[in-house]
């Protein structure tokens, strides 16, 4: 979508008269029904800077102009595309507009700068990087530009920023993207047009805008082999046994969909460790090779930025990050906008979307609406917080009400947790969700062990994940993550005063789940729901302990950063009975998730002692409840002596 397309004559003429910010702001609202006082003084300013850039004689008249083009499957917009061919060639050049005054580089971290925006420095990527990765976006995802062979050439230009010795937006630390993409400046408005001039040579005869804002959204061939070429020998998406039969019929069903144009939706219901993610990212990858434009959806960003990091490897085609998004991003899509849209954790998804909570109808809606196929992959035990509005009854309604085919199925096979399904009957048993035949057995091969002591447990993690990065410390939420220490690993925010320990919630700006560095961080629920490793240790906290006989949660426990309770405290006063038992419900949840995201083994510290003495109870009974191997008797790790700091 474009808001507004001209000549070059036309737009010089439109800013001379005053005319262009009234145009735009009228086809802004009349596209997109909003925009800001703030968006019009940027367009007045920026806007006027390129019409000087623009009235240049050698610039051909009816070059093609556009302003403010929405990246399909984004919501990034390109603030000015200029467009023509250079005698041989048809070329696009899109212009990143900056309105900075300052910046400062950032060591340490690729293609970021500091810079001032609204009112308090941030860290921002460079514009070059910005620029580069908008042309690269759209090569990869626009039909027209890949078969007409269109070249994008993108740049941005600073109009109020000065350059200084040993300029720190120029710095050698940004020169790849540079190369990619060149920065000007205020007073190189020549240098500009002589880049434009460059590329643009004669007009636009060949319709280039109109080209891409009407290209189909498809993946390019590049992307398909990158993607392909990082699934492939990666031992973790290997499919197994049933995980290899429901791929295979979703997968041909997915095309056999597409064709006849039938909406279909189709529901994997699967506990903890079947591998429900594994077959989205095996579905995400194939289906993209088939020239199907495919999303993988999930309402938390961990497992988003995890897979995507994983699938990128070596490569820094950003692009790829694309194809994973917040269930959130399909307030405005149209009917069928995309192929297939794979929906992972699909009972974590909300009814509005927005920061605000406030935008669209209904996310399961939203997302069938969107896709021709949409396959959910579902564990409605796993709800953790009042807002999780996902389950098999909603996806059927909707499905219903677009007259979409509705299959479901259910992986059963357990695949972590060393296989044992035992174990988590044994768990929900244990943490009191629902009785279970497994009372006093949970399987032999899985480590459970209970610490008194969390420096023990944080050491033995921190000796587990030397072997591969694959162990990690998690936490229930009931301890406050200030906002303006999450980068910050040198702010302890779980404090346990009675042990003298202390550790940080992961930071915000890595990807803690395989960063080689943070397995001295604790994440909460939030950041490793979707996500698995070879062990974990858990610190549960003081909203769960043992009291006359019994497990008793406390939702007046949790922290007050941690939204996943936001309003059981007005629910409580209307109606107590039912707001304690939707909090009771959310917070063992919690547990029982953060309890199976180790295939290997899970640890457990309490800060409760008499919930600590209740598992090692617990444990004693399972221990002695066959013959099993000698290693059992070392499971209850208890600490006889005073502490020694390790």
């Amino acid at each position: 979508m474009i808001i507004y397309e001209a000549t070059k004559t036309e737009f010089i003429s439109d800013v001379t008269n005053e005319l262009l910010v009234e145009r735009l702001y009228d086809s802004y609202q009349e596209k997109i029904g909003r925009t800001s006082k703030q968006e019009i003084l940027s367009w007045e300013n920026s806007l006027q800077r390129m019409s000087n850039v623009m009235q240049d004689k050698d610039i051909p008249e009816d070059a093609a102009v556009a302003i403010e083009f929405r990246i399909p499957n984004t919501s990034k917009r390109v603030d000015f595309i200029v467009a023509g061919n250079d005698g041989n060639q048809d070329h696009v050049v899109i212009v990143e507009l900056k309105q900075w005054s300052e910046v400062e580089k950032i060591i340490g971290k690729d293609a970021l700068v500091s810079t001032y925006l609204g009112r308090r420095k941030r860290a921002v990527t460079h514009p070059s990087y910005q620029a580069w990765t908008y042309a690269a976006l759209i090569k990869d995802f626009n039909e027209n530009v890949q078969e007409k062979n269109i070249e994008l050439i993108p740049c941005a230009y600073l109009h109020n920023y000065r350059k200084c010795a040993n300029d720190p937006l120029t710095d050698e630390h940004y020169q790849e993207h540079l190369d990619k993409a060149p920065v000007f400046v205020k007073g190189e408005i020549q240098k500009l047009r002589d880049f434009i001039k460059k590329y643009v040579r004669k007009g636009d005869h060949n319709q280039l805008i109109y080209q891409i804002e009407h290209g189909r959204i498809r993946p390019s061939k590049s992307l398909q082999d990158s993607l392909s070429n990082m699934l492939k020998g990666n031992e973790e998406f290997i499919m197994i046994d049933e995980q290899k039969v429901f791929y295979e019929d979703a997968f041909h069903l997915a095309l056999e969909c597409v064709e006849s144009e039938k909406k279909h939706v189709m529901v994997i219901e699967g506990g903890p460790g079947t591998g429900k993610s594994v077959l989205a990212i095996n579905l995400l990858v194939n289906l993209i090779n088939k020239d199907l434009m495919t999303l993988y959806v999930s309402k938390n960003a961990a497992p988003r930025e995890v897979y995507a990091s994983k699938l990128k490897g070596t490569i820094k085609k950003t692009e790829i990050d694309h194809l994973f998004k917040g269930s959130g991003s399909f307030t405005e899509s149209k009917l069928n906008e995309f192929d297939v849209i794979i929906v992972d954790e699909a009972h974590r998804l909300n009814e509005k979307s927005g920061f605000y909570g406030n935008q669209g109808e209904n996310q399961v809606k939203e997302l069938i609406n969107a896709s021709k196929f949409t396959i959910f992959f579902i564990d409605e035990n796993q709800k953790v917080t009042l807002k999780d509005i996902g389950s098999i009854d909603l996806i059927e309604k909707y499905a219903k009400e677009f007259n979409a085919e509705m299959i479901k199925g259910e992986l059963v096979s357990q695949f972590r947790c060393d296989g044992s399904d035992a174990y988590l009957a044994w768990l929900d048993d244990v943490l009191q969700i629902r009785e279970t035949a497994n009372s006093i057995y949970y399987g032999v091969d899985y480590d459970f062990r209970i610490y008194d002591n969390p420096h023990n447990m944080l050491h033995e993690i921190e000796k587990l994940n030397l072997e591969n990065s694959k162990s990690r410390m998690l936490a229930g939420y009931c301890w406050e993550w200030p906002t303006a220490q999450r980068s910050n690993t040198n702010h302890k925010d779980i404090v346990i005063p009675e042990y003298d320990f202390e550790i940080s919630w992961n930071l915000q700006d890595s990807i803690w789940a395989i960063d080689q560095n943070s397995v001295s961080e604790a994440g909460c629920i939030h950041t490793a729901q979707g996500l698995e490793f070879d062990y974990v240790g858990v610190i549960i906290g003081p909203d769960m302990r043992f009291e006359n006989g019994e497990v008793i949660t406390d939702f007046t426990k949790r922290a007050k950063t941690d939204q996943s309770l936001k309003g059981i405290k007005k629910m409580a006063k209307d109606d107590p009975v039912k707001a304690q038992a939707i909090a009771d419900q959310i917070i063992r949840n919690t547990y029982r998730t953060l309890m199976t995201r180790g295939q290997k083994g899970c640890f457990i510290f309490c800060t409760d002692p008499e919930l600590n003495e209740y598992f090692k109870n617990r444990l004693r009974k399972s221990t002695s409840y066959e013959d099993l191997s000698p290693k059992w008797d070392v499971k209850v790790a208890e600490e006889s002596k005073r502490y020694e700091k390790l």
